[in-house]
């Protein structure tokens, strides 16, 4: 079998498009980039979309933690609590047997035990509650002479928030927010490796990189093409982040905006 033919075969296998059966032996290089590339599709799905959904919960927990009022405050500090204070590990485990006793009651609620909904709510609930605190930090870190620019000009309100508070805030927290971005997609390999069924051995990158690691009792391969995928995943995260970036800063002068830099770590 041709490489083309591989990638025609294996490429949205992932998603239920294409060979139906996984290949048993003889495994070539360009199987292994195929089937582990078309995993990378369900980490690329739950990293969208647990970061477009919880970037909105994020704001509202800051919101309500940096709030006076006792009845938004403590929730919000609890919520964060309890998921920044918990392994992503646990949260799976516990969220996925909690659906089956739902799933038991409510039938139709047979949906939140697949990974497309079930693993997403985790990561959403998850990614708000670390980018909560953040923005919360940003928020105790915005200069009161904005917001007391933002008063001598008149501004309350929605007005004041929409205009000086959020947008401030996005500024301050963008270099961390994007790290935990990073973060995320990296822990979007625990979904099935956690507690949520593979269904159809349709699952995700390190499913597959399991898969011929197990197969051909080599780990030295398909392990460090996962680690390639996700570099290049990185990379993109970096690049699109930093283009926001320097968006949220255009107001400011050119010595003052703050860059985003790919530093290479030696040590730690």
């Amino acid at each position: 079998m041709s490489c083309l033919q591989t990638i025609q075969d294996y490429a949205l296998r992932s998603v239920g498009i294409g060979e139906r059966l996984l290949p048993a032996n003889d495994f070539t290089l360009c199987q292994q980039f195929t089937l582990i590339g078309s995993g990378m599709i369900w980490n690329i799905y739950f990293g969208i979309m647990a970061l477009a959904t919880g970037f909105f919960l994020a704001t509202a927990l800051a919101l309500g933690k940096a709030s006076t009022n006792l009845w938004l405050r403590k929730p919000s500090e609890w919520f964060i609590f309890l998921f920044r204070g918990s392994p992503l590990f646990i949260q799976f485990f516990f969220a996925y047997f909690f659906f089956l006793s739902l799933k038991q009651s409510f039938p139709f609620l047979d949906a939140l035990t697949s990974a497309w909904l079930g693993a997403l709510i985790v990561l959403f609930f998850n990614t708000a509650a670390y980018s909560g605190e953040i923005f919360y930090g940003a928020l105790r870190s915005i200069p009161k002479g904005d917001i007391e620019a933002a008063d001598a000009y008149g501004m309350t309100g929605w007005s004041r928030f929409r205009r000086i508070i959020w947008p401030t805030m996005l500024r301050l927290a963008w270099p961390a927010y994007t790290n935990e971005a990073i973060f995320l997609f990296h822990a979007t390999t625990l979904v099935f490796f956690s507690a949520f069924p593979v269904w159809q051995q349709r699952g995700d990158a390190l499913y597959y990189a399991g898969y011929f690691a197990d197969k051909t009792f080599n780990p030295f391969i398909p392990y460090p093409i996962l680690a390639f995928y996700f570099i290049l995943l990185t990379l993109v995260i970096i690049w699109g982040f930093g283009m926001v970036n320097k968006r949220l800063n255009r107001h400011l002068p050119a010595a003052k905006r703050s860059k985003m830099r790919l530093r290479l770590n030696l040590a730690r």
